[in-house]
């Protein structure tokens, strides 16, 4: 073995860390192998396709389309500001944009209610002057989906901004570009594979959004009830049956699968 070898082996990592890494990666795929175990296969075609989970699947991919959208919308613009933002204030606001990934998504659902409910901060005078109740209806299962989700997708984008830095736009602007030219040819180019992969865990996280929907959407079949909610509602003995549960949660996992592996693939191209 030559000395290179032997110094390559040792600069590897310590033969005691194998052991909890495994049962860390036990912990992320036994329970996963647990559901693929309990599924009756013969019956998942027919359970996905049934009236009710159909209903919750359009449902679930309707209002997490919508809310992925609203969050580039508005996402996008707040990762500028905040990538753009001065040390201090980029941490003020970083820290109040993330702060949905760190509350419990049962609190975010019962803050949703306080501000937009019938008796909340801004719904009682919705109510009052429009006529207009949010709360169980499948626009609040929009802003429940996307009061969760945003924060991965300003997070992403906000890091592609601070990696690209603003030297090319300096240079740009420099030459009589407008802020909008800018914008449009330089800056969001540049952090593309960072907007890729900030909407794909948008969408994941909103599709997979479950706490704050039931507390502020309530669990209406065809008007508020998504995938995690007839999913939940199985195991409480109402809705699909449990076999439709199992079927869906599988469903669920391929979706969240092929969302990472096309989010891989995107890289790699990036990167080749």
């Amino acid at each position: 073995m030559t000395a290179w070898q032997k110094a390559s082996r040792s600069a590897g990592l310590p033969r005691a860390l194998y052991l909890p890494a495994a049962l860390g990666f036990a912990l992320l795929l036994l329970p996963v192998l647990g559901l693929l175990v309990r599924a009756d296969w013969p019956q998942v075609p027919a359970a996905i396709t049934s009236p009710e989970a159909l209903s919750a699947l359009g449902l679930s991919l309707q209002t997490a389309t919508t809310a992925t959208l609203l969050c580039v919308i508005v996402g996008v613009p707040l990762a500028l500001l905040i990538a753009r933002s001065s040390q201090r204030t980029a941490g003020i606001l970083r820290t109040l944009t993330t702060l949905p990934l760190v509350m419990p998504p049962l609190v975010g659902g019962m803050a949703l209610l306080y501000l937009l409910g019938r008796n909340g901060l801004i719904g009682e005078y919705l109510d009052l002057f429009f006529g207009l109740r949010i709360p169980f209806t499948t626009t609040a299962v929009v802003i429940a989906q996307s009061f969760v989700a945003m924060p991965f997708l300003v997070i992403s984008v906000e890091g592609s901004l601070r990696t690209a830095g603003t030297r090319f736009d300096s240079v740009a602007a420099t030459l009589g570009a407008s802020r909008w030219r800018i914008l449009r040819t330089i800056t969001l180019p540049l952090i593309l594979p960072g907007l890729i992969s900030g909407i794909v865990l948008c969408f994941a996280r909103a599709l997979g959004e479950f706490g704050a929907t039931a507390l502020f959407a309530g669990n209406a079949a065809g008007v508020t009830r998504t995938m995690p909610l007839a999913i939940y509602t199985a195991f409480n003995g109402a809705g699909v049956g449990e076999a439709t549960a199992v079927a869906l949660s599988l469903l669920l996992i391929v979706v969240a699968i092929a969302m990472l592996l096309l989010m891989r693939s995107w890289r790699t191209e990036e990167h080749s």
